[in-house]
């Protein structure tokens, strides 16, 4: 189950796992650290109790993790969780992770280390402008503000020769093991809840992890909000001004989010703002994933 962050992927997938017998495995690149458990809405106390959670706030928050790294830990959670009988629920919003699994990592020339040492030693800007003259295009395709998928792009380009889009397109055959939904809201309904829970995020203890989370890496770091609250923090910002400037990002990630699970996904979709009773949402969740059974 994959969908925007606020869509309300956490209480759906629990409510599943009740039904089903299964086990909850989260595919969030930023809720697999520890000691950041609002910030990345995190499932909550209640919902870790009533449902077995693998792969959720396990990562010290100096750690770095990736697209490799989460399809290893989720074929042997899978494998064990299936051993005892019950059934893996794959819930999270890092459409990377969810298509690596399903379709399988690309396959790429092994680490330049020369090449990646240079890169890693540009400026953002520099790193940006580089990319630009290699593949104009990629631009489009990233995130330009994140000197990690910037700079991880221009490795690519220039180490395979060839433009973003190949790379990114060269997927193994997707496998037929997995059924799944996108979950979706009309646009004003998601946004509402996303400004909702970012002031619930700031009001529940989020600007506390923040400050206790010196020793963050720059995984970490790129979690939405923890840059925001650093600056209200160290007296840039408002605490409204980091409550908008936080709602805007995200709103931002969700329209991604969107798009991307649009446009590599087969799943069907299903509207929650259509649906917005918890138990009409669960049986029609049922009869979608009953649909698609081989």
């Amino acid at each position: 189950m994959t969908g925007p962050t606020g869509v309300g992927k956490s209480s759906l997938a629990v409510a599943l796992a009740e039904r089903l017998d299964g086990e909850i495995l989260g595919a969030d690149a930023f809720q697999i650290y520890a000691d950041l458990p609002v910030l990345t809405a995190q499932a909550t106390p209640e919902q870790l109790s009533a449902v077995p959670h693998h792969l959720v706030g396990f990562l010290d928050l100096g750690e770095n993790f990736n697209a490799a790294r989460f399809v290893q830990a989720a074929r042997e959670r899978m494998a064990e969780i299936i051993s005892r009988g019950k059934l893996p629920i794959l819930v999270g919003g890092t459409g990377l992770y969810l298509k690596a699994l399903t379709h399988g990592l690309a396959e790429m020339p092994p680490v330049d280390p020369a090449l990646r040492a240079r890169i890693s030693s540009l400026t953002l800007e520099l790193a940006t402008e580089e990319l630009a003259k290699a593949d104009p295009e990629a631009l489009g395709q990233i995130d330009l503000k994140n000197p990690v998928r910037v700079r991880r792009a221009l490795e690519i380009v220039l180490q395979t020769q060839r433009p973003l889009a190949d790379s990114r397109g060269a997927w193994s055959q997707e496998s037929n093991e997995f059924r799944g939904i996108i979950l979706t809201r009309k646009r004003e309904d998601l946004r509402n809840r996303i400004e909702a829970n970012v002031a619930q995020m700031l009001a529940s203890g989020a600007i506390e992890e923040v400050r206790r989370a010196s020793h963050a890496g720059e995984g970490a770091r790129r979690a939405i909000g923890f840059r925001e609250i650093e600056e209200f923090l160290a007296g840039k910002t408002s605490l409204d001004a980091c409550r908008e400037a936080i709602a805007t990002a995200t709103k931002r990630y969700a329209k991604r989010q969107l798009t991307w699970c649009r446009t590599q996904f087969n799943f069907p979709s299903l509207d929650l703002t259509a649906i917005p009773h918890p138990k009409s949402a669960l049986i029609r969740a049922l009869e979608i994933l009953e649909a698609e059974a081989p």
